[in-house]
């Protein structure tokens, strides 16, 4: 009962972080619009938070080694409740990127702590159940925290004022736990040459994802403000291409585990390039018909990472997924750190609409890339594939929440080797070796 109470209390947390990051997310980009912010400067603020987070993902454990874990989500929950606050207080737009990668930084760590307090009471017979639970409530908090936008409004006080709240209320679960420290949080492993190696498809996909999603993610509110929506029609359209986003994951992420993944990735990343190159057409006003595009949008790209994730894992060596994942948050923070700038450049030297140029490009690469592999390497078969797992979208993971992943256990999917003389860290799974030759050198 008492380790019950425990996961829940956590799941607390994490949800109070991802409300409070969900309503400053969007909330920063709309202000920011209303204020007369630059194109650049708007595309910069989201820069700023993707720099941060990464980051904070690769420095915040060794801070925690030093401190501890309670000192540590203490410190991070109390700067990133200050740079909420003074948001509000230095209304221009340096500030506002200054803090932007400061938040990023401290969300980045206040999540891995949250994280690994899960890592230490999740047994192995539960590790799936409670991933499942962490993702699910992750991604509807942060919904939760776009809707908030629709009540709060971005005049004045009260929205940046229920972000701190919020930010500083996640402190609570960890500060008040009666159970020892955990382990020494887990390091980034970012090995992107592995990853390439491993997968070139899923390596593309990281970078391509990154930069689709950060520039919808930082620039789509700012289009809806310049297409004549108020603060709720914005928050209803993010809404809503999240929830769709985040229930399409299940049925393609199923459809993945019995056919090519990469036919998966194809028809999703084409599907998206076309709504992105169909709105840049239509360019639709503040009516139905956007609601409509932004849904089929969020339908489309949003599975497409999680989807790319259990594809690399597939083709992983025993043990590997932990620097995979690793070297996929590394590519898809690069990704997501460029995209809100490229946007909003092209927006600003052309017109809002030219958002959707970038994210249309980068799926049609997406899907092109998988094509072309698919003719170089065949499919694993659908029985030896670890099963496909739901990720929270809209944000990288941190190094934490691959270990939670049931995934990153090496003894739950081990792909034995016919060859047991090879020596273990220069064996390959029996279904690589023909295609070897396929992988980049």
């Amino acid at each position: 009962m008492a380790s019950v109470i425990k996961i829940y209390a956590l799941f607390l947390g994490s949800a109070l972080l991802m409300f409070g990051g969900g309503l400053q997310g969007l909330l920063l980009s709309v202000r920011g619009a209303e204020e007369g912010f630059s194109m650049l400067a708007l595309g910069l603020i989201g820069t700023g938070w993707s720099v941060g987070f990464v980051a904070g993902s690769v420095t915040v454990p060794l801070v925690v080694r030093k401190v501890g874990h309670i000192r540590a989500f203490s410190v991070m929950a109390a700067i990133g409740t200050i740079t909420i606050l003074l948001n509000l207080l230095l209304v221009n737009d340096i500030s506002w990127i200054i803090l932007r990668s400061l938040s990023g930084f401290c969300f980045a760590g206040a999540a891995m702590i949250v994280e690994s307090w899960l890592n230490e009471v999740a047994e192995n017979k539960s590790r799936g159940t409670i991933f499942s639970i962490y993702v699910t409530i992750n991604m509807a908090s942060s919904t939760m925290g776009q809707i908030a936008m629709s009540v709060t409004g971005t005049a004045g006080y009260i929205p940046f004022v229920v972000g701190a709240i919020s930010f500083i209320c996640a402190v609570l679960p960890t500060a008040l736990t009666s159970s020892p420290q955990p382990r020494p949080l887990a390091s980034a492993k970012l090995d992107i040459g592995l990853l390439y190696r491993t997968s070139p498809v899923a390596a593309i996909a990281a970078f391509s994802c990154g930069m689709a999603n950060g520039a919808f993610g930082t620039m789509a509110p700012v289009y809806g403000h310049a297409q004549g929506l108020d603060s709720s029609g914005i928050a209803l359209l993010f809404a809503l291409a999240a929830t769709l986003g985040a229930t399409a994951q299940i049925p393609f992420g199923r459809l993945s585990d019995r056919i090519d993944r990469r036919l998966v990735l194809i028809g999703l990343a084409s599907f998206a390039a076309f709504i992105g190159a169909l709105t840049v057409l239509i360019n639709p006003g503040p009516n139905w018909v956007m609601f409509v595009l932004f849904a089929a949008y969020g339908f489309a790209a949003n599975p497409l990472y999680a989807v790319a994730v259990a594809h690399a894992n597939d083709f992983a060596r025993d043990g590997e997924f932990a620097k995979i994942a690793g070297g996929m948050l590394m590519t898809m923070g690069i990704g997501l750190a460029i995209g809100p700038a490229l946007a909003s450049f092209i927006m600003g030297a052309w017109s809002p609409v030219g958002l959707f140029t970038v994210t249309a490009s980068f799926h049609g690469a997406l899907a092109l890339t998988a094509f072309l592999r698919m003719r170089a390497r065949k499919s694993k078969d659908a029985t030896e594939r670890a099963p496909f797992r739901p990720m929270v979208t809209g944000k990288p993971d941190t190094p934490e929440t691959i270990e939670l992943d049931p995934r990153a256990e090496s003894e739950a999917y081990p792909l034995a080797s016919e060859e047991p003389a090879v020596p273990d860290e220069l064996a390959m799974p029996p279904e690589e070796t023909d295609d070897v030759q396929d992988r980049p050198v």
